[in-house]
């Protein structure tokens, strides 16, 4: 029983030893935050370990790659909800590298427009690859009946949280 103790319990494992002190509602808030934080951990690492990278450059360069004539540091900011002293660190560094390139605006010099360079298409590209094939590793045990089931009930989560949310904000 002590061995037991020692091993420290996620969330989720916490909640359902204890099922009478929460609603079902929080049970399933932390099943999916469970599994959010285990595969989005487990990509991290395979960055990491297989690209020298990091998640928030990969999506830096996920967005410019949807992006052909390129984004101000403003829309990528906003594209990937953080501060825009974030992205400017995160340019800076991938432009010095030679991933990405920057330009003045053309109505706006004080603005930038953030694009790939070739070698950053590349790059990008065989991350965006092996990235799927990772993702689809994780979720190999699903048959497509699974997936399909998971997704539509998702979606129904989406529109509730969207709901709630409104709701808070006309508060």
């Amino acid at each position: 029983m002590e061995e037991r103790a020692a091993i420290p319990l996620d969330a989720e494992t916490k909640v359902s030893e204890r099922p009478d002190d929460h609603k079902t509602e929080l049970r399933l808030w932390l099943r999916l935050l469970t599994c959010t934080t285990l595969i989005e951990n487990e990509v991290r690492r395979r960055l990491r370990d297989d690209f020298d990278t990091t998640l928030p450059r990969f999506d830096l360069l996920a967005q410019l790659e949807r992006a052909p004539k390129g984004m101000t540091l403003g829309e990528l900011s906003q594209r990937m909800m953080v501060s825009n002293g974030n992205i400017t660190g995160l340019v800076e560094r991938l432009a010095g590298e030679g991933l990405i390139r920057r330009k003045p605006a053309p109505n706006d010099r004080r603005v930038q427009i953030v694009s790939l360079t070739a070698a950053g298409r590349r790059f990008f590209r065989t991350m965006a690859r092996t990235n799927a094939d990772w993702v689809g590793e994780i979720f190999s045990d699903l048959s497509v009946s699974d997936m399909d089931t998971l997704m539509r009930l998702l979606s129904k989560t989406k529109e509730s949280a969207r709901k709630a949310v409104s709701e808070g904000r006309a508060r």
